[in-house]
């Protein structure tokens, strides 16, 4: 058996994180099928990092290009794989063998304003229907996920299986002391503070999680910082200006992307994890903030329930208000704070990529062969 998989966002957030996590269980479960990997051209090594039977094919196509709707059925035409998985909803039109796809949410469909321009939207728009019409199968990572592609497509729902993400082993194990007193002072983090993780984008709503950091503050909760990690903030203007507008300069910090082994020290340093986005296909930092023992508050929209359970508050991610209500809820009472913290431990080992890439490895035998 031959499988091809697209792991050119293999460096990527989100995607990418399922792409890596694919193939460090595929090494570890399957010594005997061939795994044929479309890289960017600089990971050539990477078939060596896995073992014998995975091969790389260098693909230089950019993604999401008119050129990668040729050259990648041109690659497959001479691998000659039993079955191609994309780990994205962009699947080349003249795709040459069977194929399965990933759809980890809907993002551009629900805000397409969010895009750079309509050609964008008609693009994405485009691919997600081709992808969806001509799969053998649609992988997605959430049953909200399964309903709104359900929503947006004339698809039957067997056609649609769930299989969960998870998360990095590391975020289960206490960084060593040393590693979290480096963090702490690199960062002088010697106050109470509120900690998000993931990119900045609209979508994440964190012009309103300011606002409840206003409110907080403006409450009697002075002593509190606000941590924002991920993508560089500079790229979204009206959160600097949010922070300019309530003369937050000391109070909320930027600290752009960090390493895992950084993050696990972070979310236990954190008081609350706070994720308030309007949207996601699954939500992985909430689940790494649990993983570490910090009690999250996040929206009780899209799959964020589904993920968090009972082991989170749910706010209303539209009204600082609720958000602020949410944080407070938790700094100010010991033993929900106590009770969350050992029911997010319990929730996040529910989650595992073993699990997960086994329920994978399935699906690609019984379409491979059929």
């Amino acid at each position: 058996m031959r499988i091809a998989i697209d792991v050119r966002k293999l460096h990527d957030f989100g995607v990418g994180t399922y792409v890596r996590n694919l193939l460090r269980q595929l090494a570890r479960l399957d010594r005997d099928t061939e795994y044929v990997l479309l890289t960017r051209p600089d990971d050539g090594d990477l078939a060596g990092e896995l073992g014998a039977n995975f091969r790389v094919v260098p693909e230089a196509a950019g993604q999401y290009s008119l050129r990668e709707q040729l050259s990648v059925p041109i690659r497959l035409g001479r691998a000659a794989p039993n079955l191609f998985h994309t780990p994205h909803y962009v699947l080349p039109v003249l795709t040459p063998c069977r194929s399965l796809v990933t759809i980890h949410d809907c993002i551009h469909l629900i805000f397409p304003q969010y895009l750079p321009s309509r050609l964008s939207y008609a693009y994405a728009r485009a691919m997600f229907a081709t992808a969806v019409r001509r799969a053998s199968r649609i992988l997605t990572v959430s049953e909200a996920s399964k309903r709104d592609i359900l929503r947006f497509f004339d698809v039957p729902g067997s056609k649609v299986t769930v299989i969960h993400n998870a998360i990095d082993e590391r975020f289960h194990r206490q960084p060593p002391e040393e590693e979290i007193v480096r963090v702490r002072e690199r960062y002088q983090l010697h106050d109470r503070f509120l900690m998000y993780a993931g990119n900045v984008k609209p979508h994440k709503n964190l012009e309103r999680l300011i606002g409840a950091f206003v409110l907080l503050r403006q409450e009697g909760l002075d002593d509190l910082k606000l941590l924002i990690t991920g993508s560089e903030v500079s790229r979204y203007s009206t959160l600097r200006r949010a922070v300019h507008r309530y003369n937050l300069h000391k109070h909320v910090r930027f600290l752009g992307y960090q390493s895992e082994t950084t993050l696990a020290a972070l979310y236990r340093l954190a008081d609350v994890f706070v994720f308030p986005s309007l949207y996601e296909g699954f939500g992985l930092p909430p689940l790494e903030a649990m993983a570490s023992g910090t009690p999250v508050v996040v929206s009780n929209v899209s799959s964020l329930p589904e993920v968090v359970g009972d082991a989170g508050i749910l706010v209303n991610p539209y009204d600082p208000r609720a958000i602020a209500d949410g944080i407070r809820q938790v700094l100010t009472d010991r033993n929900l704070r106590d009770n969350l913290r050992s029911r997010g431990l319990v929730r996040a080992r529910s989650f595992s990529w073993p699990e997960s890439v086994r329920q994978i490895r399935r699906i690609y035998q019984e379409l491979a062969a059929a």
